[in-house]
């Protein structure tokens, strides 16, 4: 396991450490979740949730929001328990590009790597620089980024 993050619940801000690794467990985009962030965003732009408009682009289908995704990206960060009860915070979402379209049917997962920690003692622990990488079912990067998180120090 070296370099790879512990899956234990919830580390501390104290374990972690530059180049340590996780990968999200991967989830398949469906038109539910496209229609229910349509109506949460109010985002009911052709090129989501007009199959026939869809059809006649270059993507040729349904393109699912990428908001959607980062945010479906952020439920899976969540799932593999490392930020679990001590997160305090999602401080910043860092240099975000989306490189691919993430279509209905399609399965993501994000690998997420340890760029950079900062202590923040004032604020009860520090920053964790996180790089992610988003990856569909081919293994093709649909997006990356990095995210900024406030981890709670050890008691």
């Amino acid at each position: 396991m070296s370099g790879d993050l512990v899956t234990r619940r919830g580390l501390y801000f104290e374990e972690f450490q530059v180049g340590q690794t996780v990968t999200t467990p991967a989830r398949t985009i469906t038109e539910a979740d496209i229609v229910a962030f349509a109506g949460l965003t109010g985002d009911y732009n052709s090129i989501h949730t007009d199959a026939v408009f869809s059809a006649s682009t270059p993507f040729g289908q349904r393109v699912a929001h990428g908001l959607l995704v980062v945010s479906i990206v952020s439920g899976l960060a969540m799932r593999t328990g490392v930020l679990e009860g001590t997160v305090l915070a999602f401080r910043e979402i860092v240099e975000w590009k989306f490189s691919k379209p993430v279509f209905i049917g399609d399965t993501v997962h994000a690998t997420l790597t340890v760029e950079e920690t900062k202590a923040l003692a004032r604020l009860g622990g520090g920053a964790v620089t996180l790089s992610l990488d988003v990856r569909n079912q081919s293994g093709e990067t649909c997006m990356r980024g990095r995210w900024i998180a406030l981890m709670q120090s050890r008691p």
